[in-house]
């Protein structure tokens, strides 16, 4: 069987948890491989309307194991809310269909209190951070500051290395920020409540995803964010503090040699962005709040007001390359439905030259969007299932979307439900 990775080709908020949630019909594993608690996959199926924060959204279909890598940030808190969350709707998330790797560092409490001390000191030059630590998290990572989920079935060395970092953690809380220390009875306090309850789902999950590879099955790579928001490739420094990317999909799995045979881009029909940096198409005002009303563009983990505009092909473009997306989902096709013109940002202006290349982080703040429009369609298309049935100018925007960036647009999604989805 092949294996794909469902990944977001903007800033994020695309719809992945959506195309997850139904594609995971054809696949036995579905793995969350990088990324924390600080963004949110809607899912709405036969059991309701959710927004997962850390549990892969393949936790719906029966008989799909579901795995949290090593290269998310895992907060037992959290996590523990969200598994309580679903089980009071019905749904059971237990050891037996749930694992997480023994290799994930977790996210501590003095994370989140960093978070919001750093935001709070950066004033109007904050990134945009939705306080859920994982800047700070992914620092201590790569500084080896932090604890291992297997570390929780040693609790004699858990203690001592958690007594260091402490140690470590209260020198910077309390002589750069000026804010109050933790203790080992608070921390521990939190490890006995929140890390007991997961230790059942800790395993081994490279032998396993490696085992079952050889058995045949099918792994599914859920990503977080969208390529705009990659550490390393994305509008640096208004980024994540991972890779969003599908390439790293075999690492932060635990699996690294895991070969991806698809790679499903998931794309919304115009622009959205939730926190700060640069944004070329960003509309404002009664335009955008329009826009905003009828896709109700607010965070699932903040709740914020989602930054609005029109398809945005360049920076599409440019996360179709990064991704090497073999497919595109185009979400939310149905909420423009009432526009009579749809705008398209086919270029950017810069410095008086149009360029369909998308720029360097420093040169985004000087460029200007190029927009060109198109005929809207005018009907309510939330009930159609079949490419034939849409209307023709709504199959003029899908055609010319996927010719301007370049990559066949497979799925077309007309709402927020399963079966809400075209398939061509």
């Amino acid at each position: 069987m092949s294996n794909c990775a469902i990944v977001g080709i903007n800033w994020g908020d695309e719809g992945k948890g959506r195309m997850v949630d139904l594609l995971t019909e054809d696949y036995d594993i579905v793995v969350r491989y990088q990324g924390g608690g600080n963004a949110g996959h809607t899912v709405v199926n036969e059991f309701g309307k959710f927004a997962l924060h850390l549990l892969p959204s393949g936790v719906f279909r029966k008989g799909v194991m579901n795995i949290l890598g090593n290269g998310v940030a895992l907060d037992c808190e959290n996590l523990c809310k969200e598994i309580d969350d679903l089980a009071s709707k019905g749904v059971s998330v237990t050891p037996e269909n749930l694992m997480i790797s023994d290799r994930v560092s977790l996210l501590l409490p003095w994370h989140r209190i960093l978070d919001a001390l750093e935001e709070e000191r950066l004033k109007n030059k904050k990134y945009g951070s939705t306080k859920q630590g994982i800047a700070p998290f992914y620092s201590d990572k790569y500084q080896k500051k932090t604890v291992m989920a297997g570390d929780l079935l040693h609790p004699e060395y858990l203690r001592a290395q958690l007594a260091d970092l402490l140690e470590w953690k209260n020198l910077t809380l309390e002589k750069v920020y000026g804010a109050e220390g933790c203790t080992m009875d608070e921390l521990m306090a939190w490890i006995n409540e929140y890390g007991e309850r997961i230790k059942p789902y800790i395993r081994d999950t490279g032998a396993y995803l490696c085992k079952a590879q050889t058995e045949g099955r099918s792994i599914l790579f859920e990503a977080q964010l969208g390529a705009l928001r990659d550490l390393d490739f994305g509008i640096y420094p208004y980024t994540t503090s991972s890779n969003t990317l599908a390439a790293y999909a075999p690492i932060g799995s635990g699996f690294p040699g895991a070969k991806i045979d698809e790679v499903v881009g998931v794309v919304k029909a115009y622009s959205t962005c939730v926190g700060e940096g640069p944004f070329v198409c960003e509309w404002l005002g009664e335009e955008a709040e329009k826009l905003r009303r009828a896709g109700f563009e607010y965070g699932a983990k903040t709740g914020r007001p989602r930054r609005v505009g029109p398809v945005d092909l360049v920076a599409t473009g440019y996360g179709v390359r990064l991704q090497s997306a073999t497919a595109i989902a185009l979400t939310k096709l149905d909420v423009l439905s009432y526009m009579q013109k749809l705008p398209v940002c086919t270029a950017y202006e810069i410095d008086g030259k149009l360029t369909q290349d998308f720029p360097f982080p420093s040169a985004l703040v000087s460029a200007k969007p190029h927009i060109e429009y198109l005929d809207g369609w005018g009907c309510d298309i939330s009930a159609v299932r079949t490419w034939d049935e849409l209307p023709e100018n709504a199959k003029k925007y899908v055609e010319f979307i996927e010719a301007g960036i370049g990559c066949r647009i497979k799925y077309v999604s007309v709402g927020a439900e399963r079966d809400a989805c075209i398939v061509r």
